[in-house]
Protein backbone atom coordinates (compact mmCIF):
# COMPACT_ATOMS: atom_id res chain seq x y z
CA UNK A 1 0.00 0.00 0.00
CA UNK A 2 1.39 3.40 -1.03
CA UNK A 3 0.59 6.04 1.61
CA UNK A 4 0.45 9.61 0.31
CA UNK A 5 0.15 12.34 2.93
CA UNK A 6 -1.57 15.62 2.16
CA UNK A 7 -2.81 18.81 3.74
CA UNK A 8 -6.00 20.70 2.88
CA UNK A 9 -5.40 24.44 3.20
CA UNK A 10 -8.76 26.21 3.17
CA UNK A 11 -11.78 24.26 4.41
CA UNK A 12 -14.70 26.06 2.79
CA UNK A 13 -16.96 24.45 0.18
CA UNK A 14 -14.07 23.19 -1.97
CA UNK A 15 -11.85 21.94 0.87
CA UNK A 16 -14.80 20.09 2.42
CA UNK A 17 -15.66 18.69 -1.02
CA UNK A 18 -12.13 17.27 -1.24
CA UNK A 19 -12.51 15.62 2.18
CA UNK A 20 -15.85 14.10 1.14
CA UNK A 21 -14.39 12.89 -2.17
CA UNK A 22 -11.48 11.18 -0.38
CA UNK A 23 -13.92 9.51 2.05
CA UNK A 24 -16.26 8.31 -0.70
CA UNK A 25 -13.40 6.93 -2.84
CA UNK A 26 -11.48 5.23 -0.01
CA UNK A 27 -12.43 1.72 -1.15
CA UNK A 28 -11.62 2.42 -4.80
CA UNK A 29 -8.23 3.91 -3.86
CA UNK A 30 -7.40 1.03 -1.51
CA UNK A 31 -8.15 -1.32 -4.40
CA UNK A 32 -5.48 0.53 -6.39
CA UNK A 33 -3.00 0.24 -3.51
CA UNK A 34 -3.25 3.93 -2.56
CA UNK A 35 -3.93 5.37 0.90
CA UNK A 36 -4.59 9.13 0.87
CA UNK A 37 -3.83 10.28 4.40
CA UNK A 38 -4.78 13.87 5.35
CA UNK A 39 -2.36 15.02 8.08
CA UNK A 40 -3.29 18.72 8.28
CA UNK A 41 -6.38 20.85 7.67
CA UNK A 42 -6.44 24.62 8.03
CA UNK A 43 -9.27 27.16 7.87
CA UNK A 44 -9.43 30.87 8.73
CA UNK A 45 -9.88 30.18 12.47
CA UNK A 46 -7.26 27.51 13.11
CA UNK A 47 -6.23 24.00 12.19
CA UNK A 48 -6.14 20.31 12.96
CA UNK A 49 -2.93 18.30 12.68
CA UNK A 50 -2.57 14.54 13.10
CA UNK A 51 0.50 12.89 11.60
CA UNK A 52 -1.24 9.48 11.74
CA UNK A 53 -4.15 10.81 9.70
CA UNK A 54 -7.13 13.03 10.49
CA UNK A 55 -10.58 11.47 10.94
CA UNK A 56 -12.22 13.31 8.04
CA UNK A 57 -15.78 12.46 9.15
CA UNK A 58 -15.31 14.13 12.52
CA UNK A 59 -13.45 17.08 10.92
CA UNK A 60 -16.42 17.69 8.59
CA UNK A 61 -18.87 17.34 11.50
CA UNK A 62 -16.87 19.81 13.64
CA UNK A 63 -16.80 22.32 10.77
CA UNK A 64 -20.58 21.99 10.41
CA UNK A 65 -21.27 22.34 14.16
CA UNK A 66 -18.69 24.97 15.13
CA UNK A 67 -17.93 26.76 11.85
CA UNK A 68 -14.27 25.77 12.12
CA UNK A 69 -12.16 22.62 11.93
CA UNK A 70 -9.75 24.00 14.54
CA UNK A 71 -8.43 21.89 17.40
CA UNK A 72 -5.26 24.02 17.50
CA UNK A 73 -4.12 27.45 16.37
CA UNK A 74 -1.26 26.53 14.01
CA UNK A 75 -1.36 28.55 10.80
CA UNK A 76 -1.54 27.23 7.25
CA UNK A 77 2.16 28.11 6.82
CA UNK A 78 3.00 26.12 10.00
CA UNK A 79 1.33 23.04 8.48
CA UNK A 80 2.98 23.52 5.07
CA UNK A 81 6.46 24.13 6.52
CA UNK A 82 6.57 21.92 9.60
CA UNK A 83 4.32 18.87 9.04
CA UNK A 84 5.81 16.10 6.92
CA UNK A 85 3.66 15.41 3.85
CA UNK A 86 3.90 15.22 0.07
CA UNK A 87 0.96 17.20 -1.39
CA UNK A 88 -0.58 20.55 -0.42
CA UNK A 89 -4.18 21.04 -1.60
CA UNK A 90 -4.54 24.84 -1.69
CA UNK A 91 -8.26 25.69 -1.60
CA UNK A 92 -8.37 29.12 0.03
CA UNK A 93 -10.73 31.72 -1.52
CA UNK A 94 -9.72 33.51 -4.72
CA UNK A 95 -8.25 36.97 -4.19
CA UNK A 96 -7.46 38.78 -7.43
CA UNK A 97 -6.13 41.93 -5.80
CA UNK A 98 -2.85 40.40 -4.55
CA UNK A 99 -3.38 36.60 -4.72
CA UNK A 100 -3.04 36.12 -0.96
CA UNK A 101 -2.98 33.97 1.09
CA UNK A 102 -2.83 31.48 -1.79
CA UNK A 103 0.38 32.82 -3.32
CA UNK A 104 2.31 32.58 -0.03
CA UNK A 105 0.90 29.11 0.69
CA UNK A 106 1.89 27.79 -2.75
CA UNK A 107 5.35 29.41 -2.62
CA UNK A 108 5.99 27.93 0.85
CA UNK A 109 4.91 24.49 -0.40
CA UNK A 110 7.26 24.62 -3.40
CA UNK A 111 10.15 25.87 -1.27
CA UNK A 112 9.67 22.98 1.16
CA UNK A 113 9.62 20.44 -1.70
CA UNK A 114 5.89 19.73 -1.71
CA UNK A 115 3.62 19.25 -4.72
CA UNK A 116 0.68 21.67 -5.05
CA UNK A 117 -2.84 20.99 -6.28
CA UNK A 118 -5.06 24.08 -6.29
CA UNK A 119 -8.51 25.42 -7.09
CA UNK A 120 -7.44 29.00 -6.30
CA UNK A 121 -7.52 31.25 -9.41
CA UNK A 122 -6.12 34.43 -7.83
CA UNK A 123 -2.38 33.63 -7.64
CA UNK A 124 -2.44 31.99 -11.09
CA UNK A 125 -4.24 34.95 -12.70
CA UNK A 126 -1.57 37.29 -11.30
CA UNK A 127 1.74 35.36 -11.07
CA UNK A 128 1.41 32.15 -13.10
CA UNK A 129 4.97 32.03 -14.51
CA UNK A 130 6.52 32.81 -11.11
CA UNK A 131 4.67 29.87 -9.51
CA UNK A 132 5.42 27.53 -12.42
CA UNK A 133 9.15 28.38 -12.20
CA UNK A 134 9.17 27.86 -8.41
CA UNK A 135 7.64 24.39 -8.90
CA UNK A 136 10.19 23.52 -11.61
CA UNK A 137 13.13 24.85 -9.55
CA UNK A 138 12.12 22.60 -6.66
CA UNK A 139 11.37 19.56 -8.83
CA UNK A 140 7.71 19.26 -7.77
CA UNK A 141 4.36 19.08 -9.54
CA UNK A 142 2.03 22.10 -9.85
CA UNK A 143 -1.49 21.04 -10.86
CA UNK A 144 -4.44 23.43 -11.26
CA UNK A 145 -7.21 21.66 -13.22
CA UNK A 146 -9.79 22.85 -10.67
CA UNK A 147 -9.08 26.57 -11.29
CA UNK A 148 -10.96 26.52 -14.62
CA UNK A 149 -14.24 24.84 -15.50
CA UNK A 150 -15.04 22.93 -12.29
CA UNK A 151 -15.23 19.26 -13.34
CA UNK A 152 -14.36 19.93 -17.02
CA UNK A 153 -10.84 18.50 -17.68
CA UNK A 154 -9.44 21.24 -19.93
CA UNK A 155 -5.74 21.07 -18.93
CA UNK A 156 -5.60 17.27 -18.69
CA UNK A 157 -7.09 17.07 -22.18
CA UNK A 158 -4.67 19.59 -23.71
CA UNK A 159 -1.45 18.60 -21.94
CA UNK A 160 -1.94 14.83 -21.97
CA UNK A 161 -4.54 13.56 -24.47
CA UNK A 162 -3.68 16.22 -27.05
CA UNK A 163 0.08 16.25 -26.40
CA UNK A 164 1.79 16.54 -29.80
CA UNK A 165 -0.91 18.88 -31.09
CA UNK A 166 -0.36 22.60 -31.44
CA UNK A 167 -3.30 24.47 -29.94
CA UNK A 168 -4.26 27.30 -32.28
CA UNK A 169 -7.11 28.82 -30.29
CA UNK A 170 -9.60 28.23 -27.49
CA UNK A 171 -13.08 29.65 -27.02
CA UNK A 172 -15.76 28.83 -24.51
CA UNK A 173 -18.04 29.66 -21.61
CA UNK A 174 -16.12 29.55 -18.33
CA UNK A 175 -18.60 31.03 -15.87
CA UNK A 176 -21.74 29.15 -14.82
CA UNK A 177 -23.39 32.11 -13.07
CA UNK A 178 -23.49 34.34 -16.15
CA UNK A 179 -24.56 31.42 -18.33
CA UNK A 180 -27.46 30.69 -15.98
CA UNK A 181 -28.55 34.36 -15.98
CA UNK A 182 -28.44 34.66 -19.79
CA UNK A 183 -30.25 31.33 -20.24
CA UNK A 184 -33.08 32.31 -17.86
CA UNK A 185 -33.41 35.81 -19.35
CA UNK A 186 -33.75 34.32 -22.84
CA UNK A 187 -36.13 31.51 -21.91
CA UNK A 188 -38.46 33.50 -19.63
CA UNK A 189 -38.00 36.98 -21.17
CA UNK A 190 -37.16 38.31 -17.72
CA UNK A 191 -35.06 41.42 -16.94
CA UNK A 192 -31.47 41.06 -15.72
CA UNK A 193 -32.09 42.32 -12.15
CA UNK A 194 -34.89 39.83 -11.53
CA UNK A 195 -32.90 36.83 -12.80
CA UNK A 196 -29.82 37.90 -10.80
CA UNK A 197 -31.94 37.98 -7.63
CA UNK A 198 -33.29 34.51 -8.44
CA UNK A 199 -29.73 33.21 -9.03
CA UNK A 200 -28.65 34.64 -5.66
CA UNK A 201 -31.58 33.00 -3.87
CA UNK A 202 -30.65 29.65 -5.46
CA UNK A 203 -27.01 30.05 -4.41
CA UNK A 204 -25.85 30.17 -8.06
CA UNK A 205 -24.76 33.82 -7.80
CA UNK A 206 -22.73 35.32 -4.94
CA UNK A 207 -24.17 38.00 -2.64
CA UNK A 208 -21.74 40.33 -4.43
CA UNK A 209 -21.86 39.03 -8.03
CA UNK A 210 -19.51 41.69 -9.48
CA UNK A 211 -16.64 39.33 -10.42
CA UNK A 212 -19.03 37.04 -12.29
CA UNK A 213 -21.33 39.48 -14.08
CA UNK A 214 -18.57 41.96 -15.00
CA UNK A 215 -16.58 39.12 -16.61
CA UNK A 216 -13.63 39.27 -14.16
CA UNK A 217 -13.95 35.60 -13.12
CA UNK A 218 -14.02 34.54 -16.78
CA UNK A 219 -11.00 36.75 -17.52
CA UNK A 220 -9.00 35.12 -14.68
CA UNK A 221 -9.76 31.64 -16.04
CA UNK A 222 -8.92 32.69 -19.60
CA UNK A 223 -5.53 34.03 -18.44
CA UNK A 224 -4.72 30.74 -16.69
CA UNK A 225 -5.54 28.89 -19.93
CA UNK A 226 -3.47 31.30 -22.06
CA UNK A 227 -0.46 31.08 -19.75
CA UNK A 228 -0.65 27.31 -19.40
CA UNK A 229 -1.41 26.46 -23.03
CA UNK A 230 0.26 29.25 -25.03
CA UNK A 231 3.13 29.96 -22.61
CA UNK A 232 2.10 33.59 -22.23
CA UNK A 233 2.91 35.72 -19.20
CA UNK A 234 -0.42 37.51 -19.03
CA UNK A 235 -2.34 38.70 -15.99
CA UNK A 236 -6.12 39.19 -15.93
CA UNK A 237 -5.51 42.92 -16.45
CA UNK A 238 -4.39 42.08 -20.03
CA UNK A 239 -7.84 40.77 -20.99
CA UNK A 240 -10.31 42.92 -22.94
CA UNK A 241 -13.45 42.38 -20.81
CA UNK A 242 -17.14 43.24 -21.26
CA UNK A 243 -19.68 41.82 -18.80
CA UNK A 244 -23.39 41.01 -19.15
CA UNK A 245 -25.00 43.75 -17.02
CA UNK A 246 -26.15 45.82 -20.02
CA UNK A 247 -27.91 42.96 -21.86
CA UNK A 248 -31.69 43.39 -22.16
CA UNK A 249 -34.48 40.83 -22.68
CA UNK A 250 -35.25 42.67 -25.95
CA UNK A 251 -31.73 42.04 -27.27
CA UNK A 252 -32.03 38.35 -26.38
CA UNK A 253 -35.43 38.10 -28.05
CA UNK A 254 -34.12 39.71 -31.23
CA UNK A 255 -31.22 37.24 -31.25
CA UNK A 256 -33.62 34.33 -30.71
CA UNK A 257 -35.82 35.37 -33.64
CA UNK A 258 -32.72 35.08 -35.83
CA UNK A 259 -31.81 31.66 -34.36
CA UNK A 260 -29.06 32.93 -32.07
CA UNK A 261 -28.42 32.95 -28.34
CA UNK A 262 -26.23 35.46 -26.48
CA UNK A 263 -23.39 33.94 -24.44
CA UNK A 264 -20.45 35.36 -22.48
CA UNK A 265 -17.64 33.95 -24.62
CA UNK A 266 -13.96 33.77 -23.67
CA UNK A 267 -11.44 33.67 -26.54
CA UNK A 268 -7.68 33.08 -26.55
CA UNK A 269 -5.44 32.74 -29.59
CA UNK A 270 -3.31 34.87 -31.96
CA UNK A 271 -2.12 36.87 -28.96
CA UNK A 272 -5.63 38.15 -28.15
CA UNK A 273 -7.54 37.61 -24.90
CA UNK A 274 -11.19 38.69 -24.87
CA UNK A 275 -14.27 38.10 -22.73
CA UNK A 276 -17.49 39.54 -24.15
CA UNK A 277 -21.13 38.71 -24.94
CA UNK A 278 -21.37 37.15 -28.41
CA UNK A 279 -24.08 35.89 -30.72
CA UNK A 280 -23.88 32.09 -30.94
CA UNK A 281 -26.06 30.02 -33.34
CA UNK A 282 -28.61 27.96 -31.36
CA UNK A 283 -27.31 24.67 -32.75
CA UNK A 284 -23.64 25.55 -32.10
CA UNK A 285 -21.63 23.37 -29.61
CA UNK A 286 -21.00 26.49 -27.49
CA UNK A 287 -24.75 27.11 -27.02
CA UNK A 288 -25.00 25.24 -23.70
CA UNK A 289 -27.61 26.31 -21.14
CA UNK A 290 -27.93 26.71 -17.38
CA UNK A 291 -24.75 26.65 -15.29
CA UNK A 292 -22.84 24.50 -17.81
CA UNK A 293 -19.31 25.37 -18.93
CA UNK A 294 -17.92 24.53 -22.36
CA UNK A 295 -14.53 24.79 -24.08
CA UNK A 296 -13.79 24.40 -27.78
CA UNK A 297 -10.12 23.72 -28.52
CA UNK A 298 -8.81 24.21 -32.06
CA UNK A 299 -5.70 22.13 -32.82
CA UNK A 300 -3.51 21.54 -35.88
CA UNK A 301 -3.78 17.71 -35.94
CA UNK A 302 -7.02 16.78 -34.14
CA UNK A 303 -9.06 19.71 -35.48
CA UNK A 304 -11.68 21.13 -33.12
CA UNK A 305 -12.54 19.30 -29.90
CA UNK A 306 -15.35 20.53 -27.65
CA UNK A 307 -15.97 19.46 -24.05
CA UNK A 308 -18.65 20.61 -21.63
CA UNK A 309 -19.74 19.85 -18.09
CA UNK A 310 -20.52 21.30 -14.69
CA UNK A 311 -18.42 24.39 -14.14
CA UNK A 312 -18.98 24.82 -10.40
CA UNK A 313 -19.94 23.01 -7.22
CA UNK A 314 -17.83 21.65 -4.38
CA UNK A 315 -17.96 17.99 -5.44
CA UNK A 316 -17.42 18.82 -9.14
CA UNK A 317 -14.38 20.94 -8.25
CA UNK A 318 -13.18 18.20 -5.88
CA UNK A 319 -13.37 15.79 -8.84
CA UNK A 320 -10.71 17.84 -10.63
CA UNK A 321 -8.58 18.14 -7.48
CA UNK A 322 -8.72 14.37 -6.94
CA UNK A 323 -7.72 13.78 -10.56
CA UNK A 324 -4.66 16.02 -10.05
CA UNK A 325 -3.77 14.23 -6.80
CA UNK A 326 -3.97 10.88 -8.62
CA UNK A 327 -1.73 12.20 -11.40
CA UNK A 328 0.94 13.14 -8.83
CA UNK A 329 0.61 9.82 -6.99
CA UNK A 330 1.15 7.90 -10.23
CA UNK A 331 3.95 10.06 -11.61
CA UNK A 332 6.08 10.88 -8.58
Amino acid sequence: MKTVRLSIIGFGAVGQGVARAILSKKEMLTGQGIDLCVVGISDSKGSEINVRGIDLKSALERKKQKGTVATGNESALDIIGNVEHEIVVEATPTNIKNGEPGFSNMSAAFNSGKHVVTSNKGPLALCFSQLKEAAEDNGVFFRYEATVGGAVPIFNLIHESLAGNRVIGIEGILNGTTNYILTRMAEERLPYDLVLKEAQELGIAETDPTYDVEGVDSACKLVIIANSVFGEAASYRDVDVTGITKITPEALELASRNNYVVKLICEAGNGTLTVAPRLVPKKHPLAVGGTMNVASILTDLAGKITISGKGAGSIETASSILSDIMYIVRNS
